[in-house]
């Protein structure tokens, strides 16, 4: 029954990319952050970092996108196989782009002292102790929100409502990595150049017929394995 209601709710061919997304991700962010722990890291505030004020409550926003960032990847994959494909091409050589930046030009920022001991203070310093202070530019936060949007721009069955919210949500995204003090401002634009840049040549190129051919081969593995299993 849980198989037959998460095939519902994610097509069956979107299963596997959209996990492969999802882990790909979290080895070019983990895995850079320990291959790059012991080099030099950058630091580039600006007059403008400086100036932006801490406000604890956006971590909210910081924390919610987690969810947002699932529901439209999802929602993402149910427009259309081709669609997906096209688009987790974007996905995967953003990540790449990301990875080199976090290798060849590490970052960090000196965070804040949180005084306060409301609610939002304290999540914040939460995420201070789990999140460490490097691969800061681009932003993954922005990058990837921004990608929840430009998936569904445009498409017509996605309603216009819920076109909007993404846009919106995902610049709240974006401000919440300033007043949270987790990114520069130039890793605000560089996540979204990265986004548009990289959904843009997976919408004019044909590489994601080999994401697709490189899938079905797995699937067809598994369909395989599955009979043989079977037939024992």
């Amino acid at each position: 029954m849980k198989k037959d209601y998460v095939l519902r709710v994610v097509p069956r061919y979107a299963v596997l990319p959209l996990i492969s997304s999802f882990a790909f991700n979290m080895v070019i962010y983990a895995g850079t952050m320990k291959l790059c722990a012991g080099l030099h890291h950058y630091d580039f505030t600006t007059a403008f970092d400086r100036a932006v004020p801490l406000i604890p409550a956006f971590t909210s926003v910081y924390l919610i996108c987690y969810l947002f960032w699932a529901a439209n990847y999802i929602i993402i994959a149910r427009i259309g196989k081709e669609h997906m494909y096209r688009f987790l091409v974007g996905d995967y050589i953003s990540r790449i782009v990301c990875g080199l930046f976090y290798i060849f030009l590490p970052t960090t920022l000196i965070r804040p002292e949180i005084l306060g001991d409301g609610f939002w203070d304290q999540m914040l310093k939460l995420v201070y102790t789990v999140d460490s202070s490097s691969n800061l530019f681009p932003s993954i936060h922005c990058l990837v929100s921004w990608f929840c949007y430009v998936g569904i721009r445009r498409q017509e069955k996605i309603p216009k409502w819920y076109q909007r919210f993404s846009l919106i949500f995902a610049v709240l995204v974006c401000i919440s990595t300033q007043v949270t003090k987790q990114h520069y401002i130039i890793d605000v634009f560089g996540g979204i150049l990265l986004a548009e840049g990289c959904f843009l040549i997976g919408q004019k190129t044909q590489w994601y017929q080999r994401a697709e051919a490189f899938f079905e081969r797995i699937y067809h593995f598994f369909r395989l394995a599955k009979r043989r299993w079977a037939a024992q």
